[in-house]
């Protein structure tokens, strides 16, 4: 009895253990050697710096942090619901283009948008400029002084709202109009409808999408950094590169873990267990109500606001200066410069995208606790802040390379590679980062065109290899561009990373608009941005107006 079961054993694992999960697995340690590396430090003994950081220092970067991710919370559901809501529910003037303009502020990563309202608020700003030229107004500096709390707030909110436009809004499209019209027979106007209905039936959306805000914002350096506000990404870095102290920067990427594993258990209780399904198969989509008088152009005028400050004046802004310094700044340096930012881009994105392919097919073809295991792990990273992916990479390479020199040491020869000075330590922490969201892609493909061809060919003689190749890449390759698309705008906007772990000699599009910016040469920063901005805005539009199949 006892042979029979090691026998089954032993085929059940010989079933699960191939290529498939040797590389898959392969790429989850990848993912949790650093995160282990961050517990075990977070717990080791303390030096003096880590006292002096919790005695003095700590209070004030949880205070900071709490602050901002509370109110850009709030801010953001307000703005983005609403939108979501107005836009599904209502015709008005230029809803068609609003609609998916309004997703556009996504193409702008915050530190840009920083940068360049800070540029149009400042004493040489435009505003003060004309208001004391053509008005003759001199006004007191700390009205328009947005390198404070609130401002960065401003900025995180109309830069990150359509994270929960777009999710509701989605969301608001499948739901059944029975269920508005319902609440209008009852006696419902449309405030009551939406307070009564629509939030009610959108928690579970509105959480999920304020999560990603708040990881954003916990994730974010350029803005911290640039108003001078102290977060646990900036702290991070200072005590490394200031205080030469990787321990205690590794002690607070621990803390800032924390504070991640804490917003992900609350999103799961916030979402609790109501679901909202159709009950039957006849289901009529939302029909917008045709508005009319003051009440379009009310409508109208909130949303175009948010669209010209979240999208129009940003743009218009950095256009004018990349108009100033585009001869000083367009040289072959710059042109290198972009050729750095794809080709690192270009390298992670394919590797990110080959990884992810080989989890996906490995987790839908022998389902198990394993797959549910390495499906899980896979989705961790994008959760862990770039500043603690930074840390974590950044001491086991050095680990590495002191292995490697100590070998060289012993043969007496010289080090044939050094990983610190390479592009392969930058390169490994963008796939911890967004290995997700190339996985999250592929996987949908996957499920989208489900498991009979894989099977119809197996049954043919053909080996999962061969299937591989044949078959499922050909049915996907939908979901691989996309993939391959999302992952790339997001390291090309990538900051903290890249900042902090690019090789000497090595800058990319998003870091040589941040040195301008940091080294007061704002206009400067504009053309690197702009072509930041045009190559996300490209790819938004090409997914919510292609890829997402809207009703046209």
């Amino acid at each position: 009895m006892i042979a029979l079961r090691k026998l089954n054993l032993w085929k059940r694992l010989r079933h699960h253990l191939n290529i498939w999960a040797v590389l898959s697995l392969i790429s989850i340690i990848i993912i949790i050697v650093p995160s282990l590396l961050i517990a075990i430090e977070f717990f080791a003994e303390p030096n003096h710096n880590w006292t002096h950081i919790k005695e003095y220092l700590l209070q004030e970067y949880i205070y900071n942090s709490i602050v901002l991710l509370l109110f850009t919370a709030l801010a953001t559901i307000v703005i983005g619901v609403s939108l979501a809501w107005l836009v599904t529910m209502y015709k008005f003037p230029l809803r068609n283009i609003l609609k998916w303009g309004l997703i556009l502020p996504l193409a702008i990563p915050p530190y840009i948008g920083a940068y360049t309202y800070h540029g149009i608020f400042n004493y040489t700003g435009i505003v003060q400029v004309n208001l004391r030229n053509t008005f003759e107004i001199t006004v007191n500096q700390s009205y328009f002084n947005i390198m404070t709390i609130p401002g960065a707030i401003f900025i995180f909110t109309i830069f990150l709202y359509p994270y929960v436009y777009t999710i509701t809004r989605s969301f608001y499209q499948f739901q059944s109009s029975s269920l508005i019209e319902n609440a209008r027979l009852l006696g419902s106007n449309s405030i009551e409808t939406f307070f009564r209905i629509g939030l009610p039936i959108s928690r579970v959306a509105i959480v999920g999408s304020v999560t990603l805000v708040v990881l954003e914002v916990l994730n974010d350096y350029g803005v911290a950094s640039y108003f001078g506000i102290q977060t646990f990404s900036t702290a991070i870095f200072r005590t490394w590169y200031g205080m030469q102290d990787i321990d205690s920067a590794l002690k607070l990427a621990g803390a800032l873990m924390l504070i991640v594993i804490l917003i992900l258990i609350l999103e799961k209780f916030l979402r609790g267990r109501k679901r909202y399904s159709f009950s039957s198969t006849k289901v009529r989509p939302i029909q917008p109500q045709q508005l009319k008088g003051w009440k379009a152009f009310l409508v109208f005028f909130y949303c175009f606001g948010v669209f010209v400050i979240a999208c129009i004046i940003p743009i218009l802004q950095l256009l004018q200066w990349a108009y100033i310094t585009y001869e000083k700044i367009y040289s072959n340096e710059f042109i290198n410069l972009i050729y750095q930012s794809i080709l690192v881009a270009s390298i992670a994105s394919s590797i990110i995208v080959l990884g992810s392919l080989v989890i996906a097919n490995y987790t839908r073809l022998y389902r198990g606790a394993l797959t549910k295991i390495i499906s899980r792990v896979t989705t961790l990273g994008y959760s862990i802040p770039g500043a603690a992916i930074a840390i974590a990479v950044i001491t086991v390479f050095l680990a590495i390379d002191r292995y490697l020199t100590s070998i060289s040491d012993i043969l007496s020869v010289d080090p044939i590679f050094v990983f610190r000075t390479s592009l392969v330590m930058l390169i490994v922490a963008y796939i911890i980062r967004f290995l997700a969201i190339g996985y999250n892609s592929i996987e949908s493909g996957f499920e989208k065109v489900g498991n009979t061809f894989t099977e119809a060919s197996r049954m043919l003689g053909y080996s999962t290899v061969k299937t591989f190749f044949k078959i499922d890449i050909p049915l996907v390759r939908g979901a691989i561009f996309s993939g391959f698309i999302l992952v790339f705008v997001d390291i090309l906007k990538e900051l903290p990373l890249t900042l902090f772990l690019q090789p000497f000699n090595f800058a990319t599009l998003a870091t040589q608009a941040f040195k301008y910016a940091n080294d007061e040469m704002v206009h400067e920063a504009a053309l690197a941005s702009l072509l930041i901005i045009f190559i996300s805005g490209i790819s938004i539009y090409f997914f919510h107006r292609i890829l997402d199949k809207e009703p046209r």
